[in-house]
């Protein structure tokens, strides 16, 4: 995998329905060149597949909404972290923070067993030292 392998991994991450043309322009190639590459990263299991990520607004069948307050192991760097927490499954908002803590991270769980995987896999996957959460009760409509 190369430089513009990478690339074209972070534009499909912000908007996999993008034509073949327009990532083509947004990585400096032809829209084959693009689409070729595609094929590749997906044969090769790259891209192992393309999801819909639903606003937890428009849903309430998600399950739990949680906010995570992240503080990160002193060998983490906000870069390391940033890529391996917007990997993770059900990950809807990540910001890093003033305060006590590092970043603030949105999730949908299904349940607290789900949960539970989640702050396992940050800690360990992700370098999170020590995290604290808070599970959403109800929202009020936004005006």
């Amino acid at each position: 995998m190369d430089r513009l392998d990478r690339e074209i991994l972070s534009v499909l991450q912000e908007d996999a329905r993008i034509s073949y043309r327009d990532l083509g322009v947004r990585v400096g190639l032809s829209a084959n060149a693009a689409a070729d590459r595609v094929r590749r990263l997906r044969r090769d299991g790259v891209i192992r597949g393309f999801t819909v990520i639903i606003d937890p607004a428009a849903d309430t069948r998600t399950g739990l909404v949680v906010f995570i307050d992240v503080t990160l192991r002193i060998d983490t760097t906000n870069e390391v972290f940033e890529r391996a927490v917007l990997a993770l499954p059900g990950i809807t908002e990540v910001v890093h923070v003033t305060g006590g803590h590092d970043y603030l991270v949105r999730a949908t769980v299904a349940d607290t067993a789900a949960l539970d995987g989640l702050l396992r896999r940050l800690k360990r996957e992700a370098g999170v030292a020590h995290s604290s959460t808070r599970v959403a009760l109800r929202a009020a409509p936004a005006r």
